[in-house]
């Protein structure tokens, strides 16, 4: 059930028609809220709810028996990583693995059929998989380091990892951030609802408008990469997809935000205009801020993150940058996407204090941003790309400089408007010309009056969202 189509409207309006009613009772809320969730996840495949479940009851279980018997607390917390880390490698990994050993035998002469074993179940990948495993490990995570109080009972466990608005494709939600909130009284007076529809419409108006029309330039130059080898045209394309991707996922996480606060619940901010990051360091502190942080707290600090020296700093640092890529699909171009981002961090943590230094703040500034974002555009090249040798491809062609006829057509089309009109909005907002802020609520009432009327009107093509595959 996608955010912007007609059936989660009608969701929505049923969701928030009986809200009032059980908001106030802790029990009727997270039952609400388990079964809506329950009706939003299986709109997809229903037969996935019993993976929902029975992982989140184990890792319920768990939490548990952490506490009771914290002499044992360290099997109960295995118990829990195996069971999520499990299912991710059962539904996402088994087919690339098998693959994978099938080739390096046949390598070596040896014929196996490892891929043809794997259960035909697992060639499906459960939407939100990903997401929602990682709310579940870090509750358990968190019992085990005393970091975050108990469920108080199932229900309110089930609440949290399956409220709908994160469910499928984030932000990924602390336990400790959410359980909180769950068993508080829920007041929602008109300025916060307000708000919240505010928030909404702005989700919305990235991804129908921006993204999904940004996206048909991209798309038509990644279905057919041999037809184009003009550089001009792939560095534009490629600059289309940084936004696309920015404005599909932000748009998610914002309307998941406008959604949430409508419950009275409040979501951390996910992206913060990363593409006007001044390091890499920066750049992934404004970049998927909910998987970033998860992957430093869990993994990058579990590690020793930068307390064991400098050599192994740098081993932490490409773990998880490897863990982070991987996470993102079964695909080489994902651990290559990750492997690039972990060369920039070392690179800019053994150089960066010794370049750029300019009087000149702008241009300190200008020389800090194309330094970020002409690497990063580089490897959204393999992020982007169905295979190596696609993205090698377009690779050669980024760096060819070959200029061709055509590049006119391009530049006057209709994704090239909106890309235009999505690096000006972002720009207005960067610097804080946020008219949006402003106390008048007749100026807000027609901004949203004409972002809706655009949205109605200016949409593209209906695409799903980009990180549902994830």
């Amino acid at each position: 059930m996608l955010f912007n189509s007609i059936p989660f409207l009608a969701f929505i309006l049923l969701f928030f028609g009986i809200w009032p009613l059980v908001k106030h009772k802790n029990t009727l809320k997270w039952l609400w809220i388990c079964c809506m969730s329950a009706v939003f996840y299986g709109w997809w495949d229903w037969r996935f709810l019993f993976l929902l479940f029975s992982t989140g009851a184990i890792d319920y279980w768990a939490g548990k028996f952490i506490l009771q018997f914290p002499s044992k607390k360290k099997f109960w917390l295995w118990l829990s990583l195996t069971t999520n880390i499990g299912s991710l490698v059962i539904f996402k990994y088994s087919t690339w693995l098998a693959t994978a050993i099938d080739s390096g035998f046949a390598y070596c002469n040896v014929h196996t059929e490892f891929k043809n074993a794997i259960p035909e179940f697992t060639l499906v990948l459960p939407v939100g998989i990903s997401f929602y495993t990682f709310n579940s490990m870090s509750y358990t995570i968190d019992l085990y380091r005393g970091k975050s109080k108990p469920a108080e009972n199932i229900l309110h466990f089930f609440a949290f990892i399956s409220f709908f608005p994160h469910l499928v494709a984030g932000p990924i939600i602390r336990a400790k951030d959410i359980l909180q909130q769950l068993t508080k009284p829920i007041h929602t007076n008109a300025v916060q609802i307000f708000h919240g529809i505010k928030i909404c419409i702005w989700g919305l108006f990235q991804k129908m408008v921006l993204a999904d029309n940004i996206a048909v330039l991209v798309n038509d130059q990644f279905s057919s990469v041999s037809e184009h080898s003009d550089s001009a045209q792939w560095w534009i394309c490629m600059v289309a997809f940084a936004f696309q991707i920015y404005f599909d996922f932000n748009g998610y996480s914002t309307i998941a935000r406008g959604i949430a606060k409508l419950c009275g619940i409040h979501f951390r901010l996910n992206f913060n205009h990363p593409y006007f990051a001044n390091s890499f360091q920066n750049f992934w502190q404004r970049w998927h801020i909910s998987l970033s942080s998860f992957f430093r707290d869990y993994v990058y600090i579990s590690l020793g993150g930068n307390r064991k020296g400098k050599f192994r700093t740098h081993i932490n640092l490409w773990t998880t940058m490897l863990l982070s890529g991987l996470w993102h699909g079964a695909n080489i171009t994902f651990v290559i996407w990750g492997a690039l981002h972990a060369f920039y961090l070392t690179i800019e943590r053994l150089f960066y204090k010794t370049t750029f230094k300019v009087s000149n703040k702008p241009v300190q500034f200008l020389l800090r941003f194309l330094f970020v974002f002409i690497p990063v555009l580089v490897a959204w090249t393999f992020f982007r790309s169905k295979d190596w040798n696609e993205a090698i491809t377009i690779i050669r062609c980024l760096f060819s400089f070959n200029l061709h006829l055509g590049l006119k057509e391009l530049l006057i089309s209709n994704a090239i408007f909106w890309l235009v009109v999505g690096v000006l909005t972002e720009l207005f907002l960067f610097y804080k010309l946020k008219l949006t802020r402003s106390n008048s609520p007749i100026l807000q009432a027609v901004m949203l009056s004409l972002l809706i009327s655009i949205i109605v009107f200016f949409r593209g093509p209906e695409q799903q969202f980009i990180y549902f595959q994830f």
